[in-house]
């Protein structure tokens, strides 16, 4: 009698304790399913690399590596005397190139005078051409009649003559001094030129002062003063500190009820005791898969072993952090739980 109540006593424990687990179990599903949460999480801030835009050795470097940096604050100079010599230069081209323009409109107004004094000619030697024209009809009449003389008329012909050929000479100068005439169109033109080349000169100038464009971090420094850099090449990294993110790599059946503006928080493996709210930005939408699909001489990859467990693939979902601090470092390990305060 006794072991048959022990029995039962056992039985009534045994179930408590089972449908407590189920229970547990199904509240832990559920609770997951309505705020999924993931161990498989990282920090991340915006980054950029700081390149200057012109070739140069620096001569002096206004941070140390890890520094806090403001927007606007120096970075480092490079040697600005060349630019500041190529600047001159131009400046100097500019300045040759406006007397020059002065002195050619000088001799163009000089070239305008000597050719309307050609068209003056021309006319004069043309009056005088039909003044000689008019003699030679008056008098050839009057030869026949004897009133004048054959060599009166002579005298009259070679008059008609060289008058003729004072126009045509007096025609061909003043073609000739209107063909001189010159312009200062083509010096206009390059003194464009040489205000482009001022303005590139000053703006190369500029960049020998390299800036933060905002505020940031100072992220692996290994230079020095003299140093010489190239344009485009990356001298360090600049992480943004106004912006930081909680990139968590959720499971693919997480995913449905993961939307952009749910909340969410994480909190830091170096820190496990505060939390910090966060929103969701952005679900990713590509992984490589690890198990094949890619192609090999355009064919695609499959692999021959099967996997009778699949695990789910994991997608990075991208958790905009509300209220940064200090404790936050790019790399650093996080926990992201969502759907939670």
């Amino acid at each position: 009698m006794k072991k048959t109540r022990n029995s039962r006593l056992w039985s009534a424990i045994v179930l408590t304790l089972t449908l407590t687990a189920i229970g547990l179990a199904i509240y832990v599903v559920r609770t997951l399913d309505r705020a999924p949460r993931t161990d498989d999480a990282y920090v991340y801030a915006d980054t950029i690399t700081v390149a200057p835009e012109v070739n140069g050795r620096i001569v002096e470097l206004a941070v140390t590596d890890n520094q806090r940096v403001k927007q606007g604050d120096l970075l480092f100079r490079i040697d600005p005397q060349p630019f500041a010599e190529t600047l001159a230069k131009a400046e100097a081209s500019l300045k040759a190139l406006d007397s020059e323009i002065r002195l050619t409109r000088r001799a163009v107004e000089a070239q305008k005078f000597a050719a309307a004094a050609s068209r003056a000619n021309v006319e004069h030697a043309r009056a005088a051409n039909e003044q000689a024209g008019d003699t030679l009809a008056r008098l050839e009449p009057l030869l026949s009649k004897g009133f004048v003389s054959a060599e009166r008329i002579d005298q009259a012909r070679t008059a008609k003559r060289s008058a003729q050929s004072q126009l045509s000479a007096a025609l061909l100068d003043a073609q000739r001094a209107e063909a001189s005439v010159s312009g200062v169109d083509a010096l206009v033109a390059k003194r464009e030129v040489a205000k482009a080349e001022i303005a590139l000169a000053r703006l190369n100038l500029s960049y020998t002062e390299v800036r933060a464009p905002g505020d940031g971090i100072v992220l692996n420094l290994k230079t020095a003063p003299g140093q010489f850099v190239g344009a485009g090449h990356p001298v360090f990294t600049l992480a943004s500190s106004n912006r930081w993110y909680v990139v968590a790599n959720f499971r693919e059946t997480d995913l449905a009820g993961i939307k952009a503006g749910r909340h969410a928080q994480v909190y830091l493996l170096g820190d496990t005791s505060k939390r910090y709210s966060g929103t969701v930005e952005s679900i990713g939408y590509g992984v490589f898969p690890d198990d094949g699909g890619s192609e090999v001489a355009g064919l695609p990859r499959v692999p021959r072993s099967i996997n009778w467990v699949r695990v789910a693939q994991r997608f990075p979902v991208r958790i905009l952090v509300e209220q940064p601090d200090a404790a936050f470092r790019i790399g650093a390990s996080a926990v992201a739980m969502l759907g939670t305060r």
